[in-house]
């Protein structure tokens, strides 16, 4: 499986230039005027993993297949979207479609770049935005929630419809509905408001590394955990040059990792995403999956006939992979394991399966 993204925010704020780092792209035009995005840009990316590179040196692969996340550049949202302003409800059915969102949130001033409010403030941004989703959220549930159409909605999608009515209308937290239905469902709700959310403080170059008052102020609300300090020019900069120049540069400005890779860390842990691996001759490849994820499951990510066929599971941990270079000895060993059908994958396994066809 593969993962999207989508990235949003008030127009001019950094979305189309972090969009193009982020693909090494240059499909988003970044322009210096509202709405210049107008369709999506997607982009799929390979997902950086270094375990990869040393799994196909054991086994001697022919090539490295890595797993992939794709973003999604999604035009600018203003007050009022949800009426109709802007791009409007265009906007809104392009966030429906991602399993994440990326909350791109100005942080830096600058005469040269249009800003569509008077003043830089991150906090009321964001508040736009999510005002916003949740005001479709409510014409959304309203609609879902008439007579005519009550009838075709199933009793546990009208449960949580219900317990997000009262929450949006009461101003209580709507994250509570996620301590109460399983993330199956709530997808299936198809509410923007319950997406998982990662903010990004697009700073410039000066405050790249311990941020500035705008991002202090940011954090202080909203915390750490989903939140990070990126450039979205640096990151552009970083993307253009070569290797060895890229490592030079990073440790020259304070940089330990790229935007990607970070965005990528704290998507894998809000969407509860792991990877296992697969490793051979042939080639060395990255599978995702959902944490908790089944043996037969992560089997039918390769293909379907490996989970209707599933009889058992080669599986070796990572590290034991490695120490002891590669199947055979990890036969010998004793750390290869026959696992079944209610075999739970850990995030580094590396699986061989068996299946009947």
């Amino acid at each position: 499986m593969s993962f999207k993204c989508g990235i949003v925010g008030l127009p001019n704020v950094g979305k189309s230039t972090l969009f193009n780092a982020l693909t090494n792209s240059n499909k988003a035009q970044a322009a210096n005027f509202p709405f210049c995005t107008i369709d999506p840009n997607i982009g799929v990316v390979p997902v950086p993993d270094a375990r990869l590179n040393n799994l196909a040196k054991v086994s001697k692969s022919k090539k490295i297949i890595n797993t992939t996340i794709s973003f999604v550049d999604i035009a600018g949202l203003v007050k009022g979207a949800s009426k109709g302003e802007g791009l409007g409800n265009k906007f809104l059915s392009h966030i429906r479609e991602v399993d994440s969102i990326i909350h791109m949130i100005r942080c830096f001033d600058s005469d040269d770049i249009q800003n569509v409010n008077p003043n830089v403030d991150p906090i009321r941004d964001l508040e736009i935005i999510e005002t916003e989703m949740m005001l479709a959220d409510l014409e959304s549930i309203h609609k879902r929630l008439e007579k005519s159409n009550k009838k075709n909605v199933e009793e546990e999608q009208l449960k949580i419809l219900e317990m997000a009515l009262d929450c949006i209308n009461n101003d209580k937290d709507i994250s509570v509905l996620k301590t109460e239905f399983s993330k199956k469902l709530l997808n299936q709700s198809g509410l923007l408001s319950l997406k998982p959310k990662i903010y990004v403080c697009n700073v410039d170059e000066k405050s790249v590394q311990n941020g500035n008052n705008y991002t202090n102020m940011f954090i202080n609300k909203y915390g750490l955990e989903n939140t990070l300090i990126v450039s979205a020019d640096i990151e552009n900069q970083i993307n253009e040059l070569d290797t060895s120049e890229k490592k030079n540069y990073m440790k020259m400005i304070g940089l330990k990792e790229t935007g990607l890779d970070l965005l990528i860390q704290k998507g894998y842990k809000i969407l509860e995403l792991d990877t296992f691996f697969t490793s051979g001759p042939e080639e060395t490849r990255a599978w995702t999956i959902q944490k908790n994820c089944t043996a037969p499951k992560a089997a039918g990510e390769i293909h379907t006939d490996f989970e209707k066929g599933f009889i058992r599971a080669e599986t070796v941990s990572y590290d034991d992979f490695i120490s002891s270079n590669g199947w055979v000895n990890s036969k010998t060993n004793g750390k290869m394991r026959l696992e079944g059908k209610d075999y739970i994958v850990k995030d580094g396994d590396v699986l061989n399966f068996r299946f009947n066809t």
